[in-house]
C-alpha cells in the first residue's frame, strides 16, 4: 500500500533532479520513469559509462545543461516546466577536489543550494524539495553517533559546503516556510559509481584490473555504508510526505559501520575473492570517524534493507559488465 501511495504521488508530477545524470541522481531518475513522473534533469557533462547513459535515460527526460549556481537559469527551469518536486542532488561532491578547489565547490553546492531554494520561494507551486546533504556536515566526532539535534561545524572545504547547505535550507524554512527537507546520508555505494578514488568502485577496479588497490588513508577510518537503491527509498518517501517532515533534518544510517579495512574483508568474504592492498596513508583532514544515529528516519517508515555482504556481487557483476 505505500508503495502505491507514492507511485499515485510522483504520477504525472513535473519533477526537477539537479544532478540526475550522477551516481546517485541516476538511480532516482530511474525510480522516478518507473513512477511515471515527467523528469528534468540539470546536467554539466556526461559520461558514456555512466549508469544514466548506459541506462539509456537521456532519451526518457528533459535534459537541461544548466549548472545550478546559475540563478537565473534554474529560475528558469523551474518556472517553465512548473515544477511540483525537487530533488537537489547536485553538488561537489569529491573531498580531495573540495581541498584543491574551495572556491567551486563553496560556488556549487552552498551557492547551488540558495539557488533551488529562492527559486522555489518564488515560485510556490513547489510542494517539496528534498536537499542531499551529508554527515560531513557535523565535522569530526571522536565516538558514538551523530544525532540530527547536533551542531553542524564542518572546518573544512567539503564539510563546511555541508553545513552551509543545511543552515540555509534551514533558514528558508524558517524564514519564508519554503517546504524543504534536509537528508543526511554517510557513504553511498552501489552500481555505478564510477569515481574510482572511492572505495568500492575501487575495490571492484582492482580486481578487474588484477591490481594492487591503493589506500590514500591509514585504512582505519569508519564509515557508514549506505546502498544506493535504499537512499532513493528515502528521498520518495520524504518528498511524499513533506507536510509532516518540511524543516527537518534526517540522518539516514547503516548496519554496515566499517573501516575500510573491515569493508575489504566483507567483500572479500561475499566476493570469494583476496583483495591485495597497500596502506599509502596520505589522505589529508580524514575524519576518523563517522556514524549516524539513524532512529528518527525509522519512525517514518523508511528501512535500511541493504547490507555490503548482500550487494556486493551485484555491484561486481556491473562493474565487469559495463566497465
Amino acid at each position: 500500500m505505500e508503495n502505491m501511495e507514492i507511485k499515485n504521488k510522483f504520477f504525472g508530477k513535473n519533477v526537477l533532479v539537479t544532478g540526475g545524470t550522477g551516481f546517485v541522481g541516476s538511480h532516482l531518475v530511474e525510480e522516478l520513469i518507473n513512477q511515471g513522473a515527467n523528469i528534468v534533469t540539470t546536467f554539466e557533462y556526461t559520461d558514456p559509462l555512466s549508469y544514466f547513459m548506459m541506462k539509456g535515460f537521456d532519451k526518457k527526460v528533459t535534459m537541461a545543461q544548466v549548472d545550478v549556481a546559475d540563478f537565473d537559469g534554474i529560475m528558469d527551469l523551474v518556472t517553465k516546466f512548473e515544477i511540483d518536486y525537487i530533488f537537489h542532488l547536485a553538488a561537489q561532491a569529491i573531498v580531495t577536489t573540495a581541498y584543491v578547489n574551495p572556491r567551486k565547490t563553496i560556488l556549487s553546492n552552498v551557492m547551488g543550494t540558495t539557488n533551488i531554494l529562492e527559486s522555489a520561494r518564488l515560485y510556490p507551486k513547489v510542494k517539496a524539495i528534498v536537499v542531499a546533504s551529508s554527515d560531513k556536515a557535523y565535522g569530526k566526532l571522536a565516538s558514538g553517533q551523530y544525532i540530527e539535534t547536533d551542531p553542524v561545524k564542518g572546518d573544512h572545504p567539503y564539510d563546511v559546503s555541508k553545513s552551509a547547505t543545511d543552515l540555509i535550507s534551514n533558514m528558508y524554512f524558517k524564514t519564508y516556510g519554503v517546504p524543504v527537507v534536509i537528508t543526511r546520508f554517510g557513504n553511498i555505494y552501489g552500481e555505478g559509481d564510477n569515481n574510482f578514488s572511492r572505495i568500492i568502485p575501487g575495490i571492484m577496479m582492482s580486481l578487474l584490473k588484477n591490481e594492487t588497490l591503493e589506500l590514500r588513508s591509514d585504512g582505519k577510518a569508519i564509515r557508514d555504508y549506505l546502498y544506493v537503491k535504499d537512499v532513493v527509498k528515502g528521498y520518495l518517501m520524504l518528498a511524499q510526505k513533506v507536510d509532516e517532515v518540511k524543516g527537518e533534518a534526517f540522518n539516514f544510517g547503516s548496519n554496515d559501520t566499517l573501516s575500510v579495512i573491515e569493508l575489504i574483508k566483507e567483500i572479500e568474504k561475499a566476493l570469494k575473492v583476496k583483495v591485495p592492498y597497500k596502506i599509502l596513508n596520505i589522505a589529508k583532514n580524514e575524519i576518523p570517524y563517522q556514524s549516524l544515529n539513524y532512529d528518527k528516519i525509522k519512525k517514518t517508515g523508511w528501512k535500511n534493507e541493504s547490507l555490503v555482504s548482500k550487494t556486493a556481487a551485484g555491484i561486481f557483476d556491473w562493474y565487469n559488465k559495463f566497465i
